[in-house]
Order: C-alpha cells, then structure tokens, then sequence
C-alpha cells in the first residue's frame, strides 16, 4: 500500500500531522483494472470537529459508505490491482457529486441534519474541495493515466454500499450494479452476481444514468473505458466475514474481466 499526499496550503482543512486526503493501493500494479471507493472513510479533519454530529451520525450510511473501503481493500490485495480510496468522509465532500450539486456539502439526509454544512462560504467550500476533492481526483486521473500508458485500457470500477433501509423504506436488492454509456461490464456482473445467488438491481436502487455518478462520469465515460459501479447492501459487508464473502465473489468475476471484454487502448474515444 502507497500513501500519497500534497503539500498543504493555507486554503486547506488539513493539518499536516493528518492522515492525506487518499491512499493507493498496489500504484505499481500492470493490471488492466482499477478500483476506487470514494467514501471509504468517516474520518473528519480536526478542523471541523465533530460537525455538531453525535457518534451514530457520524458513523452512519451518511458519512460512509459502510463496508465499501474493506470491500475495496480486500479485492486490491486479492487481486494484486490498484485501488485509490479517498480517507475522509463524504460529508466533509462527498467525491462523487460534482461540486455545485447540493450533497457536494450534505445538509440534511434520512432524517439527520449535518450542521456544519449549514451556510457555508465559498471559501469554506474551496478548503475543502483543495484539501479533499481535487487531491482524491487528481490521484485517481493518474492512475488511470499510468495504466493507459501500459498499452492496455483499464476497466473501471466503483465500489460502493447502500443502506438497507432509506427513509423507512426497505430496499429489496442485495447488490446494485449501475452503468450508463458503457454496458461491456454491466451484464457481465449481473449475470455472474445473479448465479452466484444475489437479488441484483439493474441501475438499482440508484441508476449509473443520474448526474451524481460523478467519479464514473468524469474518469472513465469521458475517456471511454469500460466502466461500471458496484453497490452492495450494508448489511452484507459489515463484517470481516461478509467482505470475504462479497469479495470472493467479486474476485472471480473481476479476474474474468480481461478474458471477457476487449480492453485494448483503440477502445478510448477520440
């Protein structure tokens, strides 16, 4: 695992005693695969205190996408692949919305109010975007950069969790798999989740077509590269034995990705 940082800046909400505002696992990796998490943490700067958040909120689906970052960590290592993992909370920002979305900075979600996001200035926003957002993004460009400059277009993949319950209401799927301009991993994975037994939602609960897939967007649809996002239920990674459950499956069928899709670098959009 390689921890990566920037030089901090007075526009920043980071100490330099802190941890940085992502980490790589396995940058020197040639596989054709990347992973990211981007709410792998529910780590708050110190500058921020607790957000006017108690424990549970701080914790909760809201500020992390609870078992996503194990999940990701165990597939790397199992792999041997890269992954890039942002180390902060997503309500801090949340990687995955395009800044001028309004749950960039979260008020209020599932019935919890996040009053440290209440009537923030520019300049709050842009400390956090500096400190947080850009670091994550730009390490994710040069992964994906380095990878295409070993010949071979690297298939991109989101991981992500979502509650079992929202807003009291109960989500049957157990495993999302979210796609929109690429479909080259889209049936790949459902398939493969559905034979392994999963209840599997086809752009459920969330749809790779929304404008807050942002990571997918940006990183790997502007450049063509087969993409897709993950989702798994909570409950089902909350555990070291669940992710190892998850993760052997999501291992086979993720080592079947360069047999099974053309991943050679004439498939990148002009």
């Amino acid at each position: 695992m390689t921890d990566n940082n920037e030089s901090n800046s007075p526009d920043t909400v980071l100490t330099p005693d802190e941890p940085p505002p992502f980490y790589v696992m396995h940058a020197e990796s040639t596989a054709p695969i990347l992973l990211i998490c981007d709410h792998a943490s529910c780590r708050f700067p110190q500058a921020l205190g607790n957000m006017g958040l108690d424990p549970f909120a701080r914790r909760c689906h809201l500020a992390i996408d609870i078992g996503a970052g194990s999940l990701t960590e165990f597939l790397a290592d199992s792999l041997g692949i890269t992954a890039v993992l942002c180390q902060y909370s997503r309500l801090i920002v949340d990687c995955n919305r395009d800044l001028m979305d309004p749950g960039a900075f979260l008020e209020y979600g599932d019935g919890i109010l996040v009053p440290g996001n209440r009537n923030l200035s520019p300049s709050d926003r842009n400390a956090r975007a500096n400190s947080i957002y850009w670091p994550y993004h730009r390490a994710i460009d040069t992964q994906v950069q380095r990878l295409i400059g070993l010949g071979t277009v690297p298939a991109f993949i989101a991981v992500h969790s979502f509650t079992p319950v929202l807003n009291g209401i109960a989500r049957e799927w157990e495993i999302g798999v979210l796609w929109d301009k690429d479909t080259s991993l889209k049936e790949l994975f459902i398939n493969d989740f559905r034979a392994a037994g999963f209840h599997v939602g086809d752009n459920e609960p969330y749809s790779g077509k929304a404008p807050a897939d942002y990571s997918v967007d940006n990183h790997a649809e502007a450049l063509g590269l087969p993409c897709v996002g993950i989702e798994i239920r909570q409950d089902l990674v909350r555990d070291p034995a669940g992710v190892a459950r998850i993760g052997h499956v999501m291992h086979r069928i993720i080592e079947s990705i360069p047999k099974r899709i053309n991943l050679q670098t004439q498939r990148i959009s002009a």
